[in-house]
């Protein structure tokens, strides 16, 4: 019934049905890719708008901080709680942060790890100062001794912010 005559037919067969495809196949994709796509256009219409990149505007923090949700910051000091606590007097592996917002800079009771790094940049924990920190806190204040790589999101800085303020009567 099979012979190899009829099995190097088949296969053959098969082989060349493999190669047309991808003969095809490159062809096409010559065909589609042809024209330059990706150039300069070559007419723009003027609608007298200038097109405005969404990620280089950037909201003041204070608007930001105004609108914040403090119990969208409880959700985010879940991270933070692993080295500070909210207790006044408590200090973890970082200070504790009761009353942080508008206090002394390196002023926490009780804790004395602090690198010396923070008060040469400010004096005083404003909502700005903090904004600063907890978005990089190594590029804020080089040479401290906080481990933690930043929140990004402005959002989360500024409801952070809220819900620390809120906590400290």
């Amino acid at each position: 019934m099979f012979d190899t005559m009829t099995f190097t037919k088949i296969a053959g067969s098969l082989c060349g049905a493999l190669l047309i495809f991808l003969l095809g196949k490159w062809a096409a994709e010559e065909l589609y890719h042809t024209g330059g796509h990706g150039g300069e256009q070559a007419y723009v219409i003027d609608t007298g708008v200038e097109e405005v990149d969404e990620d280089a505007v950037e909201i003041p923090f204070a608007e930001v901080l105004a609108s914040a949700d403090a119990g969208a910051g409880a959700r985010v000091f879940r991270q933070c709680s692993a080295c500070h606590k909210l207790e006044a007097g408590e200090n973890g592996v970082g200070p504790y942060l009761h009353g942080i917002v508008g206090r002394d800079v390196g002023a926490a009771e009780g804790y004395a790890a602090y690198s010396g790094a923070l008060s040469e940049v400010a004096e005083v924990w404003t909502a700005e100062n903090l904004n600063g920190f907890l978005e990089n806190p190594r590029g804020w204040a080089p040479g401290t001794s906080m481990g933690y790589n930043g929140l990004r999101s402005v959002e989360d800085r500024a409801n952070l912010i809220a819900y620390l303020d809120s906590v400290d009567d």
